[in-house]
């Protein structure tokens, strides 16, 4: 049965780190401790004086001061790590933490998975290769040498990164070294540990390489375990659950989030609020649990940019220089059908098509798979349609050689209908105003990633009002903007009056418009 040494790398809160070894090692696991030597000396006292009597607990042998991006990270980790190794003869895996993680699964449930994996779990991704740096420095953090803490000697830091470009001052990779980057947050087998320790010893080049790096604690684990370890025993995934906000800040979880933070696939989750006492005090008690069953759904991470992404509606993609003057046409129409429910937008093109000789083209913003000519390669994905949705827009008239074009959009699409508004053609809209039983809801949310096949029943009955009002929120934008030549057909409404609007937005008879509206089961599910 595996037992688990836990890296715990500190610097504040003494109390909950003590009570936080305290849980862990009460399931029979291990705990070594490096605590800041930059933070106050009588709070690491009260640690070391509270767990002086548990023999699972140990401390590195060494404290120093640790700064963000700083080598000092990796530092104290292989301190601790050491410390570990040597007081715990019988762990058979190393887990690194932090203060401000816990455990969402029981210690039964963490030692059987760690059994029936016998891997290591690293995020370990090409640095070069990879996209993993979204932004800002690259290649520099490693061909440049880094003395200085970025964040609190910021002048030095940046000067003597300055004169290095200037004075042509690179440096080497070494030759025999593929670096991998990814998040610190691991779990590593004993062996793979001894490994790593052993390298330090032997292959002081690089150390010092990797000692002048920048946040070298995304690199050195995730690189040494790719080297010494094969492709096969490395699960490049960490166990760790932790989300970060569009601005790269890590999320914080609060006491509503027991139930979430338990169907994700990971055992434990960063970071915890120190005010969330209910939250803490729930995983605490979990993880000396027994025969506990988990539903592992793991809509977290889509579950929470659902949420956010409300609160922050804005333009996909800015106005480029070259559409600022484009335009469809001025004799051009274009009918824009708008629903949220797509298999009733796409019954209504399919009678369309019956009763007018007009080209339909169904969700062409929303679906990559939509029909589509080929138009030159700007069709091939919804990110270059969506960017360039004028010139799309343009070539669809002339490839289908008319002036008048039918297009569906789902509701959320406020954006491009502003920018096709906005155009000197002539734009109309209709939108289709369904009904949302609970049933489709609960099938929305699984088919936009909000909920798994395992999503608990009692998180779906809460995610449902959630849900409803986001889709009323919708429709209410759009008809607050305001749009010339808009009208809406309700499924609460009687045929003739959904007739009127349908004939007035396609330019037909009533009678041609009432045919459209008695189609049979136009607003089934």
């Amino acid at each position: 049965m595996a037992k688990i040494a836990y890296i715990l790398l500190c610097h504040k809160d003494p109390d909950a780190i003590i009570m936080q070894a305290e849980r862990l090692t009460a399931a029979g696991d291990y705990m070594s401790i490096h605590f800041d030597a930059s933070a106050k000396s009588e709070h690491f006292r009260k640690i070391r004086t509270a767990l002086a009597d548990n023999p699972n607990v140990t401390f590195a042998r060494k404290r120093i001061k640790c700064g963000w991006g700083e080598w000092s990270l990796v530092q104290a980790t292989l301190y601790a790590i050491e410390a570990a190794v040597d007081e715990f003869p019988r762990a058979t895996h190393f887990y690194m933490l932090s203060g401000d993680c816990m455990a969402i699964k029981t210690a039964e449930y963490a030692h059987q998975f760690l059994d029936d994996n016998d891997k290591d779990f690293v995020e370990s991704f090409d640095y070069f290769e990879s996209d993993w740096i979204k932004t800002g420095w690259k290649e520099e953090r490693l061909i440049y040498r880094h003395w200085f803490n970025e964040r609190t000697q910021k002048k030095r830091f940046y000067a003597m990164f300055n004169l290095q470009q200037r004075l042509g001052w690179t440096r080497e990779i070494p030759a025999d070294i593929q670096i991998m980057i990814g998040s610190q947050w691991w779990c590593l087998r004993r062996r793979t540990v001894e490994w790593i320790l052993d390298f330090t010893r032997t292959r002081r080049d690089v150390m010092r390489f990797f000692s002048t790096t920048w946040i070298p604690d995304e690199t050195f684990f995730q690189t040494l375990v790719r080297h010494l370890i094969p492709e096969d025993e490395i699960d490049s995934r960490t166990l760790t659950f932790l989300m970060f906000s569009d601005y790269g800040m890590p999320v914080t979880f609060y006491n509503d989030h027991y139930d979430l933070l338990l169907s994700q696939d990971f055992l434990f989750a960063r970071k915890i609020s120190p005010e969330a006492k209910e939250l803490k005090s729930r995983l605490g008690r979990l993880y000396a649990a027994h025969d506990v069953e988990f539903q592992i759904s793991n809509e977290g991470r889509s579950l929470y940019k659902f949420l956010t992404g409300r609160g922050r509606i804005g333009r996909r993609f800015g106005m480029r220089f070259w559409e600022t003057e484009s335009s469809l046409g001025r004799e051009r129409e274009l009918m824009i059908v708008v629903s949220k429910k797509w298999h009733v937008a796409k019954r209504l093109l399919d009678q369309i098509r019956h009763v007018m000789n007009v080209p339909t083209i169904e969700y062409l913003f929303n679906e990559e798979g939509a029909p589509l000519p080929d138009l030159g390669g700007i069709q091939a994905t919804l990110e270059k349609r969506t960017r360039h949705r004028r010139a799309l827009m343009r070539m669809l008239f002339e490839y289908y050689d008319t002036d008048r074009l039918i297009i569906c959009m789902d509701p959320s699409n406020l954006d491009l209908m502003h920018d096709f508004f906005s155009d000197r053609s002539v734009t109309r809209m209709l939108e289709i105003e369904c009904k949302f039983t609970d049933e489709y809801l609960i099938g929305h949310a699984h088919r936009v990633g909000l909920a798994g096949e395992r999503t608990p029943q009692a998180t779906l009955e809460r995610l449902l009002p959630t849900i409803r009002n986001d889709l009323a929120y919708e429709g209410d934008r759009i008809r607050d903007a305001g749009f010339a030549r808009y009208g809406r057909i309700r499924e609460s409404a009687q045929p003739e009056e959904n007739a009127e609007k349908l004939s007035e937005f396609l330019s037909i008879s009533w009678e041609q418009g009432l045919r459209l509206a008695q189609t049979e089961y136009l607003f089934a599910d």
